[in-house]
């Protein structure tokens, strides 16, 4: 089937807003079969299959920088393994070292709750006046 949409029937299709079909196409990421007589732009349904691909991309953690390589090394409707593995290695990298970050983060917190728990209530936070010190 060939059917064809407007930017709001994709982006209703794909479950986006319009804003992000527009910006999508935009960066290059996607554009419009051609445009109709009208002057509306219109897509078709492998657009809406490249925003459901970039979506599903996103929520996995890639970037759109990452999502424009993948799809520069998609051949049909795969991608060979070898091209694929660096972004995913690198990409897992990136999440491991952000895990990290958080991690240390929430000892941090951890401890302030802590120390927050231990005075009294009603006397100056000790924590505010360690943030006043170290700016």
């Amino acid at each position: 089937m060939n059917h064809q949409y407007t930017i709001s029937q994709l982006a209703h299709a794909a479950g986006v807003p319009t804003s992000t079909i527009r910006y999508y196409e935009r960066v290059g990421l996607i554009q419009p079969a051609k445009r109709a007589d009208n002057n509306y732009r219109v897509y078709t349904e492998e657009t809406l299959q490249a925003v459901r691909f970039i979506r599903a991309a996103q929520s996995a953690g890639f970037t759109l920088d990452d999502i424009r390589t993948l799809q520069t090394r998609r051949t049909g409707d795969a991608a060979v393994c070898k091209d694929v593995q660096p972004l995913i290695e690198k990409r897992l990298d990136e999440v491991s070292q952000r895990i990290q970050e958080m991690r240390h983060v929430q000892r941090l917190l951890q401890s302030f709750l802590a120390r927050c728990r231990e005075q009294d209530q009603d006397a100056l936070c000790h924590v505010v006046d360690k943030f006043t010190a170290a700016s």
